[in-house]
C-alpha cells in the first residue's frame, strides 16, 4: 500500500495544482473581460481615468527617464568593450538603438511602472477591499470594477507607450553621449548609423509591447488588490503578488511578442 500511496498522492497533488491553475486563469479572464466591458459601456469615470493617467504617466517619468538614459550608456560601453577586439565598433550605434527601441525601452519602463505604480494600485484597492469601501460602492449603486479597475486599465494601456517613447529617446541619447564624449565617435557618423539602423516597424512594435505591458500591469495589480483579504497582512501579500506576477507576465509576453513580430 505504501508503494502505491506515494505515486497516487503525487498525482493527486499535481491534479489539484492543475485545477487551481485553470480556476485562477478563468477567474482572471472573467475579471479582465469585466474591466474591458467597463471601458466600452457607459458610464465611464473620466475623472478617475485622468487621475490615473497623471499618476502612471507623468509621475513615473523621472524614474523611467533615468533608467533609460543610463541603460543606453551602459549598452554603449559594454558593446564597445566586446566589439573593439574584433574592430567592428562601428556597429555600436545600431546595437544601442535596436536594443533600446525593441527591448530595453518597453521592458525597463514596464518593470519600473510595475514596481512603482503596480504596487500602489494593489495596495490602494486592497485597502479599500479589507476596509469594506468596495462594499460601500455597491450600496451606492456603483459597480466597483467599472469605478476602480476600468479607468486604471485604460490609463495604463495608454500611458505606458508615451513613457516608452520618451525612454527610447533618452536611451539612444545616453548611448550617443557616451559614444561621442567618452569613446570618441563622430557625431555625424553616429547619428547617421542610428538613423539607418532603426525602422518605423521597430518603433511601432516597441509601442505595441508597451501597451500590452501597461494592460498586464494594471490588470494584475487590480486583480490582486481586489481579491485581497485578511487586513494589513493580506494587503501586503496582494501588493507583493501584484508586482511579482506583473513582472513575470511582462517578460513572458515580451518573449511571445518578440517571437511573433521578429522571428523569421
Amino acid at each position: 500500500m505504501d508503494k502505491l500511496s506515494r505515486p497516487l498522492a503525487f498525482v493527486a497533488a499535481l491534479g489539484r495544482m492543475v485545477l487551481w491553475g485553470v480556476q485562477e486563469t478563468g477567474t482572471l479572464a472573467l475579471f479582465a473581460l469585466q474591466g474591458i466591458a467597463g471601458i466600452l459601456y457607459p458610464p465611464f469615470y473620466w475623472r478617475m481615468f485622468f487621475q490615473c493617467m497623471v499618476n502612471i504617466g507623468f509621475l513615473s517619468l523621472p524614474v523611467v527617464a533615468l533608467t533609460a538614459l543610463f541603460s543606453g550608456g551602459v549598452i554603449a560601453l559594454q558593446s564597445y568593450t566586446g566589439m573593439a577586439q574584433y574592430h567592428v565598433s562601428s556597429a555600436i550605434a545600431s546595437i544601442v538603438v535596436l536594443a533600446v527601441v525593441r527591448e530595453l525601452g518597453p521592458v525597463l519602463a514596464g518593470l519600473m511602472v510595475a514596481g512603482r505604480v503596480g504596487a500602489a494600485m494593489a495596495a490602494e484597492i486592497g485597502t479599500m477591499q479589507v476596509t469594506n469601501q468596495v462594499d460601500a460602492l455597491r450600496t451606492l449603486s456603483t459597480n466597483p470594477i467599472k469605478y476602480l479597475v476600468s479607468p486604471r486599465l485604460l490609463a495604463a494601456t495608454l500611458a505606458l507607450p508615451f513613457l516608452v517613447l520618451i525612454a527610447d529617446i533618452l536611451g539612444v541619447l545616453g548611448g550617443f553621449t557616451v559614444s561621442v564624449i567618452k569613446l570618441g565617435f563622430s557625431t555625424q557618423g553616429y547619428i547617421a548609423a542610428t538613423y539607418n539602423a532603426v525602422t518605423s516597424n521597430d518603433i511601432i512594435v516597441g509601442l505595441v509591447k508597451a501597451g500590452v505591458f501597461g494592460f498586464i500591469i494594471a490588470l494584475m495589480s487590480c486583480y490582486n488588490g481586489y481579491r485581497s483579504r485578511g487586513g494589513a497582512q493580506g494587503v501586503g501579500a496582494a501588493t507583493t503578488a501584484a508586482v511579482v506576477s506583473s513582472s513575470i507576465l511582462l517578460l513572458v509576453f515580451d518573449y511571445l511578442l518578440t517571437d511573433i513580430f521578429f522571428a523569421k
